[in-house]
């Protein structure tokens, strides 16, 4: 490595920590500049269903409007969330580093979808090309009951109101694959091999839209995977439901009966209380144990929604753990060393010569690397070895 080069990775480290502090507007257009790569969960759901006060609940903020009336949001609110790891704060006490950094997440707060929003109703167009740029959905359905807050629909009614949403979004998409198909039916007239397969994903897309179902609850192959997401619909993303409960049933009702309310049958919902996660925010960390365990509540419902919403976008953590600094690295699943070295800086990744490994588990239980080492617990991994969750890494690199 040149001397500039050791320059520009020492100060861009440097940066990314320090505009963890920056304000918000700040980070979102300086964050990708310093190398960030923040994926993001796009919140939607009918309006007045706890949207935009889950939304400042999760980023500590008033940033996102909360009012009893329909599209109090209209431009979509982003905010920086740091994703919660008792493995990191373990780690920053056994290093006592001068820094410690969290892997984060992009939340963006979309207006209330009404019912005809494909068609434009309540500024549908707007609001769901806001949807295709977020990489997966949180859906909060309503569960809640109270008349103080106006319902656009009148009632309250989880399943029919996750089935609103759920059709505005399988009509976008099919709207979008009905313009492709005259096209890819030219190529595949015309012999064109590629066409030929991308019209078969494409026809299998449109059998699953018009039965109503979300494209997300089909199990592609590897192949069809990468021609759908070229395909950029609404319904191929993951989604994660949010179940909006009052404080009053956050203890007391069970998920499973949430979820047979809003007729979800998948394992990717939590329940929330949105107002109560609110109140959250104003007291001290001691406080809120003491108000969840009054309720019979084990922890936050946000630590579970922000750990879901890094799991069904099929991430993993490790880390690097050093005197300058402890932190947390976001990587998918399945990624190989020289990835993981790729995540901090592509000349490690380029020069990847092995990774000097230690499994979470081993670092915490022996209290440092030196106690690993003698103990074993310190392995070297070559080019294909596969990251697992919670790896410590130090990375040998030439360039």
């Amino acid at each position: 490595m040149s001397a500039f080069d050791v320059w520009r990775s020492w100060i861009l480290s440097k940066w990314e920590a320090d505009l963890l502090g920056w304000p918000p507007f700040l980070q979102i257009h300086m964050l990708p500049c310093a190398g960030f790569m923040a994926l993001q969960i796009g919140i939607v759901g009918l309006p007045n269903v706890g949207k935009s006060t889950l939304f400042n609940a999760l980023t500590r903020s008033k940033g996102a409007e909360a009012a009893n009336y329909p599209f109090c949001t209209i431009d979509p609110n982003v905010g920086i969330v740091e994703v919660p790891d008792e493995r990191l704060n373990k780690l920053a006490e056994l290093v006592k580093p001068e820094k410690t950094i969290p892997t984060i997440i992009e939340f963006v707060d979309i207006a209330g979808l009404v019912k005809g929003a494909s068609k434009g109703e309540g500024l549908g167009n707007a609001f769901l090309s806001h949807i295709r740029e977020v990489d997966a959905i949180c859906h909060v359905v309503r569960v809640f009951q109270s008349g103080d807050i106006i319902h656009v629909e009148g009632t309250v009614d989880p399943k029919r109101d996750r089935e609103i949403i759920e059709m505005e979004l399988i009509l976008a998409d099919f709207a979008s694959i009905e313009k492709r198909k005259d096209k890819l039916e030219g190529k595949a007239r015309a012999g064109d091999k590629e066409g030929k397969i991308e019209l078969a994903v494409l026809t299998k897309v449109m059998a699953t839209l018009e039965a109503g179902k979300l494209v997300s609850s089909v199990d592609w192959n590897e192949e069809e995977k990468v021609i759908v997401k070229n395909f950029q619909l609404l319904t191929s993303k993951p989604v994660l439901y949010a179940l909006n409960v009052s404080e009053q049933e956050l203890g007391t009702i069970d998920l499973n009966a949430a979820k047979a309310q809003a007729g979800i049958t998948t394992e990717t919902a939590i329940l929330v209380s949105a107002k109560l996660e609110e109140e959250l925010i104003n007291l001290s960390p001691e406080e809120a144990k003491g108000l969840l365990k009054d309720l019979g509540v084990q922890s936050s419902g946000l630590d579970q929604l922000i750990k879901s919403a890094y799991d069904i976008l099929g991430l993993q953590t490790f880390f690097t753990a050093g005197e300058k600094e402890v932190r947390a690295w976001t990587v998918q699943k399945g990624a190989k060393a020289p990835q993981c070295a790729g995540v901090i800086h592509t000349d490690f990744e380029r020069g990847f010569i092995r990774a000097e490994t230690i499994a979470y588990e081993d670092f915490a239980a022996l209290g440092s690397e030196q106690a690993a080492k003698e103990a074993g617990k310190l392995r070297t991994e070559g080019k294909e070895y596969t990251a697992k969750d919670g790896d410590i890494f130090h990375f040998r690199f030439n360039v």
